[in-house]
């Protein structure tokens, strides 16, 4: 039997002894040609910061990985190290908020919503601190497999009284959003998109605003409620259905909780036109289910409604773009299947 697979793993030096990338790491959202703006929540709260001196950055050893490393460098006073201890960084940050901070605690989701979950419940949500947790790799935007991907993180975390949940679609709204969460008192889980994030949103004359659901585009064929970087794919879908004759309406929702029912329902109401979800996150618990619970609850019975979301299994490893073909969210998948549904 081969022993090859039990050897320490060889790293590829390029012919400058640089480390060349695995299809795995390629962990861009962002097209070839599109626009981009780095680190945004990084530079936004370094900048917030300015004015501001209740705020402060705390991570578990990922300040880097989570564009935090820009706010280190403008705030070294204000900055904490905590190691690799979510628990210990989520205690931290409970206890400091009591002492009048305004806490911005980042690590990866997977460690937020799972690891550290029950130090959150306890420490942050039951007392309602002013914490902010902000956390990278949400849903399938890593090609690293289940110990990264953060599929299921919107489904843990709406369980949880009291706390707020952002789901960002674009570097625009991490920077507007970052502001509105440092001036909101109460604890907020915010999906974070990092290092070179897309730039969408900027061309539908969009502002954010907590807790509530904005029309980016109308359309009487069909109705795309999406959150997060699925925005930027419905928005990507739309455009191409345009070309089919298909014109569909794209109805972005970056609060996940507390949830804007009343737009979610008179957009729903108003045409009478299929509805259909889109969400980087497990198909269970998430976006897909709130709108269909608020359907359900005010008895309102659009024409179709389905989802696009992830399948509930633990997803494979690979390059992103392989992966969002796979598992139905890259925009032509999404055109695909918008496609079958209206027509």
């Amino acid at each position: 039997m081969p022993l090859d697979k039990y050897l320490p793993r060889q790293v590829k030096l390029g012919p400058n002894g640089e480390r060349l990338m695995t299809s795995a790491m390629i962990a861009s959202i962002a097209g070839p040609d599109q626009r981009t703006k780095p680190a945004p929540f990084g530079h936004a709260l370094a900048a917030l910061a300015e004015s501001n001196p209740a705020i402060i950055g705390m991570t578990a050893d990922l300040s880097k990985y989570t564009d935090l490393h820009v706010f280190a460098k403008a705030h070294p006073d204000r900055f904490y190290q905590m190691g690799m201890a979510e628990q210990v960084l989520m205690g931290a940050a409970a206890g400091m908020a009591r002492e009048g901070f305004t806490v911005f605690a980042t690590t990866y989701a997977v460690f937020a919503s799972r690891r550290a979950y029950d130090f959150i419940c306890m420490a942050i949500a039951e007392e309602s601190l002013d914490v902010k947790i902000v956390c990278a790799l949400p849903g399938l935007t890593t090609g690293y497999g289940p110990s990264h991907q953060a599929t299921e993180d919107l489904a843990i975390f709406r369980g949880l009284p009291n706390m707020t949940i952002i789901d960002p679609c674009d570097a625009l709204e991490i920077e507007q959003a970052t502001a509105a969460i440092a001036a909101h008192r109460g604890p907020v889980y915010m999906r974070l998109l990092r290092g070179n994030v897309p730039l969408v949103l900027d061309e539908y004359g969009y502002t954010f605003e907590l807790g509530k659901a904005k029309l980016l585009r109308d359309g009487p064929d069909a109705l795309l409620i999406s959150t997060g970087l699925m925005t930027m794919r419905a928005l990507e879908a739309a455009r191409a259905l345009e070309k089919d004759r298909v014109k569909v309406g794209v109805l972005h929702v970056p609060t996940i909780k507390p949830f804007d029912e009343a737009t979610i329902l008179k957009e729903v109401n108003r045409i009478g036109r299929p509805v259909i979800t889109l969400e980087n996150h497990t198909i269970v618990g998430g976006l897909g289910e709130a709108v269909a619970g608020a359907l359900m609850r005010s008895d309102t019975r659009p024409a179709r409604f389905r989802q696009i979301a992830l399948p509930d299994q633990f997803l494979d490893a690979g390059a992103l773009p392989t992966l969002h073909d796979r598992y139905g969210i890259s925009a032509s998948e999404v055109v695909r299947r918008v496609k079958e549904w209206v027509r």
